[in-house]
């Protein structure tokens, strides 16, 4: 049984559930309203950025910004953020609530997909992607192509709120396992992982890049 309030789930809403991997068209308009107004979503981003302790010099790359809450937050921190999403929908949404930061060049949102980077320049200091990477082809492969771009000592954070039905603790250590094993498999170092005690809770897997 759904709970009342809870998050949105597969049985309930099954089309609107499948769009927050991929929004688009009428449907993924409301489904960005709905990740650009949750409480829970807005508490989780906040909460991922201010573990990765942002310094004013950071270059920093959100995969899968969604409505940009993340991007809000990193553009009064960093010198210069990126974003790509592959949902044209959220590049617009993300655009209009960083309008200010985009046009002073202090954040760049690109619609483009994680197995087509765009170029980015220097190398990165930081890079997070939140409730993103499992929606991802070859995630090992992706997350090796990603500690390319990042400077020896960057840092990546991979954020995890599992939203199938009956998500609970359990689901999400089991997320957070596997996600461990795929930062393993691509070579970062010094994992370690905090949580978010949200409904379910959050799993954010914190690793360096040795370089």
């Amino acid at each position: 049984m759904t709970k009342t309030g809870g998050p949105i789930t597969e049985h309930v809403f099954p089309r609107l559930f499948r769009q927050f991997g991929h929004p688009r068209g009428p449907v993924g308009q409301v489904v960005g309203w709905i990740m650009a107004n949750s409480a829970s979503n807005r508490r989780r981003n906040g909460w991922v950025v201010s573990l990765l302790e942002i310094q004013p010099t950071d270059r920093v790359l959100e995969i899968g910004f969604g409505p940009g809450l993340a991007v809000a937050e990193l553009a009064g921190l960093a010198s210069r953020v990126h974003g790509i999403d592959h949902s044209a929908a959220m590049v617009r949404r993300a655009t209009r609530r960083n309008s200010r930061a985009v046009r002073d060049g202090r954040v760049r949102l690109v619609h483009a997909s994680v197995d087509r980077l765009p170029e980015f320049g220097e190398p990165l200091d930081v890079i997070l992607a939140v409730n993103s990477a499992k929606f991802w082809a070859e995630p090992a492969a992706r997350l090796r192509d990603l500690r390319r771009l990042l400077r020896p000592s960057g840092r990546i954070a991979l954020a995890i709120q599992p939203r199938c039905p009956g998500a609970d603790g359990a689901t999400t250590a089991q997320a957070a396992q596997e996600h461990h094993d795929l930062l393993v498999e691509a070579g970062f170092t010094a994992i370690r992982v905090e949580t978010l005690d949200l409904d379910p809770p959050v799993a954010c897997l914190l690793a360096i890049n040795p370089g």
